[in-house]
């Protein structure tokens, strides 16, 4: 990806005046779009390895898998959440990791993460590059230099089972390579998160990521049959069969592990026969919380579409607007719901007819499949619409958090005040935005968005609000994140999260698989 935005060059987005105006009328944000700024422009602090340690490298994976250009260390210097971006404009020296390495087999990542150890060296690993919760920043705390991992050399379908549906995926692949993989035999994996493009297996393995289509085949970690990780105190090789009573799921240790206890190098998942016909249907509905109910409706009727998900008031009427900046068709006003659903052409049939009647039976107006073949046209665009906003003076960023559904409506309110009252105070008054993206039989995340003018120092405008969001999150009784991850972030909530006993048990892992704590310090434990 670009070394300042997301994403690819050629995709960047330029606001339309209609856009550009409304920005100045609704948020006061200056709208003058900026250039991007030239990478020569960049400083990054030397790097701190000795000659005898790239020595050592360069003999453990030849030189050309071991880089210490400025250029390459920019790219592995953090994520793409929008203070990530931010960042990368400082004129200052920036933090980046000392050198970046490309291992190709988990016995060299085993025989690395060793001598790091030995020689007092962090290890972030990098899959994508899409991490947007600090996940990825180069800290190296008190050891005397850091690495960035990168697992693109790990990209091979090592196998796959048509009968049980398994296929074993190295680590390093991005999702769009699984899919063209798993495709030329006829099956899928059917993860599509925002990411997709650019996410890889590891990652959505160590981040415990949930995709578009969860609501047909569930969240990553779901799919997770079977996962092999190099840890600097050897291997671990988990899963044996499609369940077991073996004492606890140890899977679960490294599964949303963030890095923090090992390298994933290997995911079994599970995967299904490429779908042979999809439905599409939009649905309006006169207000949030209608349309919330006629969502667990369905879901709690076991009805639920492959893709199920529900915009408010604010993210609809936003879409309606830019609509024709965006190319899209115009949605309904009021809140808008879209549903795909994937399979044969009789169970698409079936289960279409039976959702809908669900969803009418709630207040839902039928829109057709316009609005919803849309969604699905751009889904993957929102990202490059953040960073023409953030080019034109506004802050844009997003958040997300989980409850069970006797609770959304709390939730919902008291984020939206937290945010809203955050930024108000700073002399920006925000629009935020929420949406429901992944529903499960007793709850559903939430999902907000959030636009407002810049101020003079819109990280830490930023840092405010969303001290002020995590807050309320947790006070009204929500997790701390659905599916970002923790990273660094959201990593002051993870006390919180799990207790003061958790937490301890979180660092007895950590100190039976990287005694020295070398891999990716400062992330996820608290």
């Amino acid at each position: 990806m670009e070394w300042d935005a997301w994403g690819l060059g050629e995709f960047r987005k330029q606001l339309s005046p209609q856009v550009l105006g409304l920005l100045r009328a609704a948020l006061g944000v200056d709208a003058a779009q900026t250039a991007p700024p030239e990478e020569s422009t960049v400083t990054l602090r030397p790097s701190t390895l000795t000659d005898a340690q790239r020595a050592d490298l360069h003999t453990r994976l030849g030189a050309e898998n071991v880089h210490t250009d400025e250029g390459t260390r920019l790219r592995h210097a953090g994520g793409k959440s929008t203070p990530d971006l931010l960042r990368r404009k400082d004129t200052g020296a920036q933090d980046a990791p000392d050198a970046v390495v490309l291992p190709g087999s988990h016995t060299e990542i085993l025989g690395l993460l060793r001598w790091c150890a030995d020689q007092r060296i962090a290890v972030v690993p990098f899959g994508g590059g899409t991490s947007v919760v600090g996940g990825l920043d180069p800290v190296r705390g008190e050891f005397a230099a850091v690495l960035a991992l990168d697992l693109r050399r790990l990209d091979s379908l090592l196998d796959l089972d048509p009968v049980s549906g398994i296929a074993v995926l190295q680590a390093g692949l991005t999702g769009p390579q699984a899919e063209e993989l798993l495709g030329a035999r006829g099956f899928s994996l059917g993860h599509f998160p925002q990411s997709f493009q650019f996410a890889t297996i590891g990652g959505f393995a160590a981040t415990r990521s949930s995709g578009q289509a969860s609501a047909g085949y569930g969240r990553f970690d779901d799919m997770v049959e079977r996962v092999v990780v190099a840890t600097p105190a050897g291997t671990l090789d988990l899963g044996r069969g499609p369940a077991s009573a073996a004492g606890p799921d140890l899977r679960e240790l490294v599964v949303g592990s963030e890095g923090t206890f090992g390298v994933i190098t290997e995911v079994a998942v599970r995967v299904h026969r490429v779908p042979e016909t999809t439905a599409y249907r939009a649905w309006s509905f006169p207000d949030f919380d209608t349309g919330a109910t006629a969502l667990r409706s369905v879901v709690q009727a076991g009805a639920a579409p492959t893709v199920l998900r529900l915009s408010d008031e604010a993210e609809t009427g936003v879409n309606l607007a830019l609509a024709g900046d965006i190319g899209g068709e115009s949605p309904t006003s009021g809140c808008l719901a879209i549903t795909t659903f994937e399979g044969t052409s009789d169970h698409v049939r079936a289960r279409s007819a039976e959702a809908g009647a669900l969803l009418a039976a709630a207040g839902g107006t039928d829109l057709g499949d316009g609005p919803a073949r849309s969604w699905e046209h751009g889904r993957f665009d929102a990202p490059y619409q953040r960073d023409a906003l953030l080019a034109a003076g506004a802050t844009v960023e997003t958040l997300e958090t989980a409850t069970h559904w006797s609770n959304l409506t709390t939730l919902r309110s008291a984020v939206t005040t937290a945010l809203t009252e955050s930024l108000a105070a700073q002399g920006t008054p925000p629009l935020v935005m929420c949406h429901i993206s992944h529903t499960y039989p007793t709850g559903a995340s939430l999902y907000f968005t959030v636009v407002c003018g810049q101020t003079a120092d819109p990280l830490a405008q930023w840092a405010a609000a969303k001290r002020a969001a995590g807050d309320a999150i947790v006070a009204a009784g929500g997790t701390i994140t659905h599916h970002h991850a923790v990273g660094r972030d959201h990593r002051p909530w993870m006390a919180d999260e799990v207790g003061d006993l958790g937490t301890t048990v979180l660092r007895a892992v950590k100190e039976a698989l990287d005694p020295v704590g070398i891999l990716n310090p400062g992330k996820l434990i608290p």
